[in-house]
């Protein structure tokens, strides 16, 4: 694992630098065209993409409530994991995202890492998310990760399923 770790760096950055921007699109096209197949059997409309990507700016995960990571894997944009402040005590994990070319080298967790202490030093004692339930890569993670499935917190066309963790332990794992 030290050589695999060795290669990953992870650090905030503006959700419109180049990097951050280029991953958020590579992460809403996955996402998009994964549902678009499932639902029509086609990808995602162009269109229907760029007005997708264009709608979420990311100003949710801007300071002082909420920070980007950008994970880098051999120093390029290799994925991203985005944290706000919900209240007083809860941090929701947004964009959740490895290129899929760098999966299975150790970085999920590595972010996931990162998620938690951000959101320990927004004082959250607790981080949530929401999901959908075809994307069971990312439920997996969770879990592994030691999240356990919550009532809902909020509501949308695409939030299927969500996630809690309680953030006592001040472990990385």
């Amino acid at each position: 694992m030290t050589g695999m770790s060795t290669a990953w760096s992870i650090a905030p950055e503006p959700v419109d630098s180049a990097a951050a921007s280029a991953l958020w699109r590579a992460y809403y096209t996955e996402v998009s065209d994964r549902w678009y197949l499932k639902e029509t059997g086609r990808p995602t409309d162009p269109g229907e993409l760029e007005r997708g990507i264009a709608a979420d700016t990311g100003d949710n995960l801007r300071e002082p409530d909420g920070v980007l990571l950008v994970a880098r894997y051999g120093g390029e944009p290799a994925g991203t994991a985005g944290v706000r402040r919900l209240d007083a005590t809860t941090c929701e994990l947004k964009r959740v995202f490895l290129l899929p070319r760098l999966r299975g080298r150790g970085g999920s967790g590595l972010l996931m890492d990162a998620a938690e202490r951000a959101a320990r030093a927004f004082g959250a004692r607790r981080l949530v998310l929401d999901t959908r339930l075809d994307l069971i890569e990312a439920r997996t993670l969770y879990v592994k990760r030691g999240f356990a499935e919550i009532p809902a917190y909020n509501s949308g066309p695409y939030q299927e399923i969500w996630y809690g963790k309680e953030l006592t332990d001040v472990s990385t794992g």
